[in-house]
Order: C-alpha cells, then structure tokens, then sequence
C-alpha cells in the first residue's frame, strides 16, 4: 500500500465519520421530537430549552455514531484474524 493510498484512505475514513455522525445527530433529534420536555423543563419552547434539546441530540448522536464507526472498525479487523 503506498502513501497515496493511505491517505486516500484516511481522508474516506474521516468522511465517513462525519457523515455518520452528522446523521446520528440528525436522527437523534428527529427522535427526541417525541420526548416531553415540558415534564423536566419550566419553558421548554424558550431559547434555553430549545438549546438543550440540540445539545441532548448532539450528545445522543455523538454516542451512537461512536458505537456504529466502533462496529464498522471490529468487523473491518475481523479479517486479520484468518
């Protein structure tokens, strides 16, 4: 593999991951949509909880998107193992 390969390879690597995680994003706050803020927030269409529930779908997303990129990079090197 020479050098141009691998930073090709790289460079599909770090896209993939931000698309994957964008959309996880994307997903978990199109998700949360159903969530009733208004049980654990006094305002929940004010600025304060609007910004909140972006950073809970930020947050859920960051931690899906790690498990699925994780899950891509094991089966990945699951062919070093034969």
């Amino acid at each position: 593999m020479s050098t141009v390969d691998t930073v090709s390879a790289v460079g599909v690597n770090g896209l993939l991951s931000i698309f994957i995680s964008l959309l996880c994003i994307g997903l978990s706050w199109w998700a949360l949509q159903n969530l009733k803020l208004d049980l654990l927030i006094r305002y929940p269409k004010s600025a304060a909880g609007k910004l909140l529930h972006l950073l809970f779908a930020i947050v859920l997303g960051h931690f899906v998107s790690n498990f699925l990129l994780d899950y891509i990079r094991w089966t990945q090197s699951i062919r070093f193992m034969f």
